[in-house]
This record gives C-alpha cells, sequence and structure tokens, in this order.
C-alpha cells in the first residue's frame, strides 16, 4: 500500500478544510459584530397574528470556522422561515463561549414584540444541554443545580414574556447514516476503485460524548457501527470519545484505530460531530492517528456533518410542522 493513496492531509489546525485562504474571524476586527448581525433575520413586514420567532440553537465554540458553519445553515433556512405568514423573525443563539447569547436572543425576540418563540437545538443526541441547560436558560426548568451550575459557567438565564416551545431533537439516527454513508464512500474512493478495491475496511467513528447520557450516546453509536458493517461493508466498527467525558485526550481514539486496525486492512475514521473544529478534528483526532502509529493504513478526512443539506430541509419541516400544530391547539385561557 502506498502512504499517499491511504491517508488524506491531516488538518493540524493552522488550516481549515472549509475556510481555506481566507482570514480567520478572530484576525477580523469587526467578525463578532458581522456574527451577530448574521445571527438575526427579521421580516419587513408585520407578521400575522400569533406572530412567531424562531431561534436556531447550539452548543457554542471558540472556534471562528465551527460558528460559521452554524450560521451559514441559519443563512440557508433563513428565507423559506421568514416566507411564513406567522414568523417575524429569525435568530441564532449560542449556548456559551460567543455572542450572541441564547439569553441575549430571547430579549430581543421580547423587544420585537412577538407571541411565541420556537427553539431549534441543533444538537447531536440527547445531552445535558439538551435536557438541562436550554429549558433552564429560557425559564422552563428552575433546578438549582443546574441554575448554579448555569451561574458558575456565566450563562445567563432569560424568562421570556412570549410563550416557549422546545422543538425535538433533530432526527439524527436517520440523518447521520446518510451523512456517514456518503463520507465513507468518499474515503474509500480517495484511495481506491470501490469497484474493485482490495482492502478489508473498518470504521472509527468519533464523537464528542456525555458522562450524564453515556447509555444514549452508546446505543447511538452502536447503531450507527452497525450500519457501517451492515451497509457498507466495513470489516468491523467501534466509537469513541473526545470531548469532556475523556478530558479531551487523544489517547482513546488511538486506543480505537489501533483496535481496528488489529481486525481490518484499514481504518476509516470519521468525526461524528457537527461543526469543524480545530481543537476536535485538528489537534484531538489528528494526534490519535499519530499515536495509533501505522499512519498509511489510515483514512481520515478533518470534516464535520455539516455543510448537510438535510439539516436545512429538516430545520424548515419541524418549524412548519410544530407552527402548524401551535395554530391548530386551543389557547389556554
Amino acid at each position: 500500500m502506498k502512504n499517499d493513496q491511504l491517508l488524506p492531509p491531516i488538518c493540524d489546525g493552522s488550516e481549515c478544510p472549509f475556510h481555506n485562504g481566507t482570514m480567520a474571524a478572530e484576525d477580523e476586527p469587526s467578525a463578532p459584530q458581522r456574527e451577530i448581525e448574521a445571527a438575526c433575520s427579521i421580516k419587513v413586514d408585520r407578521a400575522e397574528a400569533p406572530r412567531f420567532g424562531v431561534l436556531l440553537v447550539n452548543h457554542g465554540s471558540h472556534s471562528a470556522t465551527w460558528r460559521r458553519m452554524l450560521l451559514d445553515v441559519h443563512a440557508q433556512v433563513q428565507d423559506e422561515l421568514l416566507a411564513l405568514p406567522n414568523v417575524q423573525s429569525v435568530r441564532t443563539g449560542f449556548m456559551e463561549y460567543t455572542e450572541p447569547s441564547i439569553a441575549a436572543q430571547l430579549r430581543a425576540f421580547d423587544e420585537e414584540g412577538v407571541d411565541r418563540i420556537l427553539i431549534v437545538p441543533l444538537l447531536l443526541t440527547i445531552s445535558n444541554h439538551s435536557f438541562d441547560d436550554i429549558p433552564t436558560i429560557c425559564g422552563l426548568k428552575d433546578d438549582p443545580s443546574v441554575i448554579e451550575s448555569l451561574t458558575q459557567e456565566r450563562i445567563e438565564r432569560y424568562e421570556p414574556q412570549a410563550e416557549v416551545d422546545i422543538a425535538p431533537l433533530l432526527d439524527y439516527p436517520k440523518l447521520v447514516r446518510k451523512n456517514v454513508a456518503r463520507r465513507f464512500e468518499d474515503l474509500r474512493a480517495s484511495a481506491c476503485n470501490p469497484t474493485d478495491c482490495p482492502f478489508r475496511d473498518g470504521c472509527v467513528l468519533v464523537g464528542y460524548g456525555s458522562a450524564e447520557f453515556n447509555d444514549d450516546w452508546e446505543t447511538f453509536f452502536g447503531d450507527l457501527g452497525d450500519f457501517t458493517v451492515e451497509n457498507l461493508g466495513a470489516v468491523a466498527a467501534t466509537c469513541s470519545w473526545c470531548g469532556h467525558i475523556v478530558k479531551y485526550k487523544s489517547g482513546p481514539t488511538a486506543k480505537a484505530i489501533r483496535e481496528i486496525l488489529g481486525l481490518a486492512d484499514r481504518a476509516f475514521v470519521i468525526p461524528i460531530l457537527v461543526a469543524y473544529d480545530e481543537m476536535f478534528q485538528g489537534r484531538i483526532i489528528g494526534r490519535a492517528i499519530r499515536e495509533a502509529g501505522e499512519p498509511e493504513r489510515i483514512l481520515y478526512k478533518a470534516d464535520a456533518i455539516l455543510p448537510e443539506p438535510e439539516v436545512e430541509r429538516w430545520v424548515v419541516s419541524i418549524v412548519k410542522d410544530r407552527i402548524r400544530d401551535a395554530l391548530r391547539a386551543p389557547r389556554n385561557s
């Protein structure tokens, strides 16, 4: 096997695969203000009553590339959402690390005078963020321990005057299977002709992980691994975490890669992360590949679930469904 046939260039964090050659947002003095402006779209004419504000919520990141990819989702769906008669505005809110925050956007909805706020979480499966943090930030939950944790992390809470509804999490099992299938085949095609490829390929799925909901994450990634074996032709699959649950260490991913290399000719390493962050796809996973050894047997592209048109289609679909159901439901007196 030739090394250059098997291993696409690994991003070490110095170069972003989605914004190659462009100036990093942190280097642009006006970048934060432009991000705030990009996170808000308001209908020129007043919406029909009851007026809805749609808030696309994500985790947030120090990475400007990561934030731009989430703002790209906003840009792709804003026109179709604002075309809905009852939608007054569409906003994006970051849970932490950057502005505009969820609380800031909820306050802005009140200032606009919307009647209802629909929160659409762009998160990967269930976690303490979707189960506790976001409902607490917007006043739907008031667990003292969660409030204290948010306070320590300097995450503001704001209970809006408008009625709040949180949409169900994105249908990631179905969407991610399509996404992984495309990326798996792209890796295979980058190394040899898929129709007569002589290698037995295994798959390593790398996710952030969740200590509080580890069973849910294990099930989700286990099912996804089974999918690569049963539908994509992988001879073996496993998963590893790269987030807080493993203290952002590369060791668990390196171990998972070595495990697959013991069962297959090559290991395909696929990040199951919502967007690209130099810390995760670049430093942590990139270091894991170097630690695993045998780079000529490892295929990796420092990419992410986004950009993914299915995410945008889902956002528009769930907003339409939730507004339709809300308009049909009798109002509480």
